[in-house]
């Protein structure tokens, strides 16, 4: 795209001060603007925590009227069901933790919705992401953080492919959240002050426990330490994650020293858990493999090893590690310092320098495993 290049963007308006901002700079430099609500929750009193969607829904229509510019409703209840919430409910039943986060950005922002903008002719899909788009002497998309480093949200587009990158445009990235709040207000954007949202993409904060209550059933058993002593009853083994210490169910010991589940047995149905002492063995490791590595840089040669920096999960610092390829795209990531309970399931993005370069899931490592001292 050429500096100066005039184009038709749709905007994934969300109702929050992000994606307002961003159509209004878009409009600012001469784009011709459109937005777009995606609903994709029937009953929103099913969801069993904080998701405003209609007020949200009201929000972006407000904003839309204001920036003068057109506004649609479209439904992907059915495709939001199928290919992020079932996904994610399937892979806490498996006993991983999933991001749905990053699954709704590759499958529905820049995967359906993305085919709605193409299909009207749209020749950009915007939002509200905090993270820069660059293109290369090649021209080929690249992505890199964004100018606030406390909002930088590269992480959660890891798994984009080049063409999803492409088409996608991040207006926020060379600003500070501070800067994006003081544009609406100069704007008069009824959003200006507004909460930012948290919680699963397009939910909100729910309750993650109640919310798989719905899809999963329960399944009590035995909560134990490492030597097989039972120390209490958990609800399911898919309401826990490796390194959880809330929420577990057994109390401090008299030193005030919490529990921290340590892995799951599956066969016996049984969590278990240990104290949470920086010397404990089974929630550190610094060999983790992974699945479904993807690179959205191209000058890597897939075949060889290869030294970059890794966010283990978001808002993590980055951190050296090597990669190592091994056969049916399956690798093995070394981190330089020991990292703690990375979970199967969740993603560790792969950068050089500050360009988000590609990604993995975790799929296995030494810890989480139902290995109980004899």
């Amino acid at each position: 795209m050429e500096k100066n290049q005039k184009q038709k963007v749709l905007v994934a308006m969300s109702g929050g001060v992000d994606s307002a901002v961003a159509a209004r700079l878009l409009k600012m430099q001469g784009h011709e603007v459109a937005s777009v609500y995606v609903r994709t929750w029937e009953h929103e009193d099913d969801l069993l925590g904080d998701c405003p969607g209609a007020k949200d829904l009201k929000d972006a229509e407000i904003v839309s009227h204001k920036l003068n510019i057109q506004f649609d409703v479209v439904n992907f209840i059915d495709f939001y069901k199928q290919e992020v919430v079932e996904p994610m409910v399937q892979g806490y039943a498996d006993g991983i933790t999933p991001n749905p986060d990053i699954l709704c950005n590759k499958q529905m922002k820049f995967g359906e919705l993305m085919k709605y903008a193409q299909q009207r002719g749209f020749d950009a899909l915007a939002t509200g992401h905090y993270c820069i788009q660059k293109f290369s002497h090649n021209n080929e998309p690249e992505l890199w953080e964004g100018t606030d480093k406390n909002k930088d949200q590269s992480y959660f587009l890891a798994q984009l492919t080049r063409d999803q990158l492409g088409y996608a445009r991040f207006p926020l990235g060379s600003f500070k959240k501070p800067e994006t709040r003081k544009i609406a207000q100069e704007s008069g954007l009824c959003v200006a002050n507004k909460k930012d949202s948290q919680g699963i993409c397009f939910l909100g904060k729910v309750k993650v426990p109640e919310f798989l209550s719905h899809f999963i059933q329960p399944n009590p058993g035995d909560i134990v330490d490492k030597m097989g002593n039972k120390l209490g009853t958990h609800k399911g083994l898919h309401r826990y994650t490796l390194g959880q210490r809330k929420g577990i169910g057994v109390p401090s010991n008299t030193d005030h020293e919490r529990f921290v589940v340590t892995g799951k047995d599956e066969t016996k149905n049984q969590l278990i858990v240990a104290f949470d002492r920086p010397e404990e063995s089974t929630l550190w490791s610094n060999k983790y493999g992974l699945k479904k590595v993807r690179f959205i840089a191209s000058q890597f040669d897939k075949t060889q090893e290869m030294d970059l920096l890794g966010k283990a999960r978001y808002r993590d610092p980055s951190t050296p590690i090597k990669l190592f390829p091994s056969k049916n795209n399956e690798w093995v990531v070394e981190f330089k310092h020991p990292q703690r309970a990375l979970t199967p399931g969740q993603v560790l993005a792969f950068y050089n320098g500050e360009q988000l370069v590609g990604s993995g899931i975790y799929s296995h490592s030494n810890l989480g495993r139902a290995a109980l001292s004899s």
